[in-house]
């Protein structure tokens, strides 16, 4: 859905300058509530003194993302003042740019505005006013084409429009166009995972990713027909309960030179997962439409890299399935085999999302030779327990691939963090029966289904990323009020950004 906001950039003198004097005008304070020359003149001495003493009345300090919002006097060229604390000297030494646009954005919902990126000791660079713009827009981000009602005007975030004042604003307002590609980016991802199980459905889904090719991206589905040829009894498997048949989109951007390998991305992409027959308890089964996250993750990642033409070769590849439970549905005890040729013992019809990944990983490959490979799943309950809801579990066989993803989700706010791969979680999966099994027990879950997807990556550099606490139903954040948070398209973005691209 749309972001329900416009940004603009202007120069620090706008200021005190509104149209018809009308809006918000925000400025911003550290700790010693000291304003920047910039937002100082636009204030005045009357705005100024009134903003200090509402500051003492109510008790403001200037933290970081705290605010006070107040009337504007007479002589002021704006309706309201809302002062915005950036915290001590440590605390805007590393501001989190992204963060900072969101809060401020929620702060005038629904409204004009013109934000004075001025406070002294600082010049805001055009990058940094274009991640307050990727702030802003994500914020106020709502998945509501379901609702027939209208809103309460309080939660009306349409007419939001906010315009960006700082010295490089002509710079600046090519770097928000580049935040506003992003946000798209996160944006499709969003929705995605918003959509109801009914709606996006494996052809409606792989319908929707098909459209990267406005783009410029090379599409290619494999329907059942092309998946049975291939041999890929793990995914077939998964989907033979549903009534809807899987798809798998293989997504190309070629923007390097044509002999590079690509980077590869492999996304879970299960619509809904009723667990098969292995059943999953009622309560909370609604959540299982989100369990496509990593393939949205995969898709919003793909629409970013092409969107800003990357100068690299990536392969998106997801695969799409429904575990549901039907006469036809495969069995605790079935053992499948897989495109690799490896056989695998079922032991619980509800870790699906390891077969699907396994086939689609095999294929990519297979067929592209890649570089590197990132899988993103919301596989397990299991990494929700040991990390909660704020970091995403990371699996690897590869120190530098490791440490880039660690470093790119530093960077962008979606972190990770790196999880043990010992031959004891290889030993657990290992079956009487077959090659595997499907899950090696309880204890352990995240790792043992990271040691299944390992045994088909091959020797490629891989890290498997289990976003299950991160991608759906997340915390909130300055950035994030939708309950499908977009997850791993910045993250995956700046990996490529920052050690793919030719330079």
């Amino acid at each position: 859905m749309a972001d329900g906001i416009e940004i603009g950039f202007g120069p620090l003198e706008q200021g005190g300058h509104g149209p018809g004097g009308s809006g918000d005008l925000v400025v911003f304070v550290g700790d010693d509530l000291t304003f920047g020359s910039a937002a100082r003149e636009a204030l005045g001495a009357a705005g100024a003194d009134l903003v200090a003493r509402a500051a003492a009345s109510e008790k403001f300090k200037g933290r970081s993302l705290t605010a006070l919002s107040l009337p504007a006097p007479s002589g002021i060229n704006a309706d309201r003042l809302v002062v915005v604390g950036l915290g001590s000297d440590k605390d805007r030494a590393k501001t989190d740019w992204p963060a900072l646009g969101g809060f401020t954005a929620g702060k005038v919902v629904g409204r004009t505005a013109r934000v004075v990126l001025d406070w002294p000791g600082t010049t805001v660079t055009a990058a940094q006013a274009g991640d307050f713009a990727l702030g802003s827009r994500l914020r106020t981000y709502t998945f509501d084409r379901y609702k027939t009602k209208k809103k309460p005007d309080a939660d009306d975030k349409s007419g939001t429009a906010l315009t960006l004042l700082l010295a490089d604003h002509g710079a600046a307002a090519r770097a928000g166009e580049g935040a506003r590609s992003l946000a798209d980016s996160v944006i499709l991802a969003r929705d995605l995972v918003n959509e109801p199980p009914n709606v996006l459905f494996p052809e409606e889904f792989a319908r929707r990713a098909s459209e990267l090719a406005k783009l410029g991206v090379e599409i290619e589905v494999l329907e059942p027909a092309r998946m049975r040829e291939l041999g890929m009894g793990a995914l077939l498997a998964v989907a033979q309960g549903s009534a809807r048949e899987p798809r798998i989109v293989i997504m190309r951007w070629n923007g390097g030179p044509a002999a590079e390998p690509p980077v590869a991305l492999i996304g879970k992409g299960v619509v809904f997962d009723s667990g098969g027959v292995s059943i999953k308890p009622g309560g909370g089964m609604e959540d299982m439409k989100g369990d496509m996250g990593g393939a949205a993750a995969v898709v919003g990642a793909l629409h970013a890299l092409a969107a800003r033409k990357a100068r690299c070769n990536v392969v998106g590849a997801i695969g799409i399935v429904e575990n549901m439970p039907d006469g036809g549905s495969y069995r605790p005890s079935d053992i499948l085999t897989s495109m690799s040729g490896q056989t695998i013992e079922v032991i619980n019809t509800d870790a699906e999302g390891r077969l699907v990944l396994a086939d689609v990983i095999t294929h990519v490959v297979r067929s592209t030779k890649p570089k590197a490979i990132v899988d993103l799943a919301t596989l397990t309950g299991a990494i929700i327990v040991a990390l909660g809801q704020d970091i995403a579990g990371m699996f690897s066989n590869d120190d530098t691939l490791a440490g880039n993803i660690s470093a790119a989700g530093e960077a962008t706010g979606e972190k990770v963090w790196r999880m043990p791969l010992i031959p004891a979680y290889d030993k657990a999966i290992d079956s009487k029966f077959a090659d595997m099994k499907n899950t090696g027990g309880r204890h352990g879950g995240a790792a043992t289904a990271a040691s299944f997807i390992k045994r088909y990556v091959e020797d490629v550099p891989w890290a498997h990323l289990d976003i299950a606490g991160v991608a759906m139903s997340s915390n909130a954040s300055e950035i994030n009020r939708s309950w499908g948070a977009g997850w791993g398209v910045r993250l995956l973005d700046r990996l490529i950004r920052d050690h793919y691209e030719a330079r």
